[in-house]
């Protein structure tokens, strides 16, 4: 807080809570470069029959490629940033599955609207190729009473802001909260925009942590 004019201040302080977090990996380049290998070469095969994408459309896969051996190497990555976030969040349960995971390919001109992923405790997101113009994914405040009031201001900032843009490379392993709404602006380069989504649950949810907890 700013102490010009506050004299009468004894001392001050601003007090953070409940933050919504988004963790952010980046591969390494020998290990990201056989997972992009992997994945074009299955996707490729999968959209074998597909003809090249329109302005402004987009191509989803099944949600089953975390059970295919071509994404292992990915699966493992995500594996274990999980269980880096549920160590940092001091969870007690290690417990986890991945309860989809699939691939979406995202044309000239395509975006992705406001969306969240309900029924999962995380859920992320991998980069496989990225462009300039193509390189970015934008997270929405999830406080639903936060726009009731929007007076102006002077300068953004994580403070003050409904929206945290956060940009991307090949390599880029995010994992956020379900509830987090997110969304991709329209593709900007004349490249296509690949990369893959996943959703991670805890294993055994109704019989081991679904009890009320009095």
């Amino acid at each position: 807080m700013s102490k010009s004019g506050d004299a009468w201040m004894e001392a001050s302080d601003v007090i953070p809570m409940f933050p919504t977090l988004v963790w952010k990996i980046q591969i390494k380049p020998e290990l990201r470069d056989s997972i992009e290998t992997a994945c074009i070469a299955a996707l490729g095969a999968m959209r074998r029959e597909a003809q090249r994408l329109e302005p402004g459309c987009g191509w989803q896969s099944a949600q089953t490629l975390h059970q295919r051996a071509d994404f292992a190497q990915l699966v493992t990555c995500i594996q274990g940033a999980a269980r880096s976030v549920l160590r940092f969040l001091r969870i007690g349960h290690e417990s986890f599955e991945i309860t989809a995971c699939w691939a979406t390919i995202l044309g000239t001109g395509a975006e992705h609207r406001v969306h969240s992923h309900p029924n999962n405790y995380l859920s992320g997101v991998y980069y496989v190729r990225t462009h300039h113009g193509a390189d970015t994914i934008n997270f929405h405040d999830p406080r639903p009473q936060a726009a009731v009031i929007r007076p102006p201001v002077v300068e953004l900032t994580r403070e003050n802001t409904d929206q945290v843009v956060i940009r991307v490379a090949n390599g880029t392993l995010l994992l956020f909260p379900s509830y987090l709404e997110h969304s991709v602006d329209p593709t900007a380069s004349g490249e296509e925009r690949i990369s893959v989504s996943f959703n991670i649950m805890f294993s055994s949810f109704t019989e081991e942590l679904s009890k009320p907890l009095w």
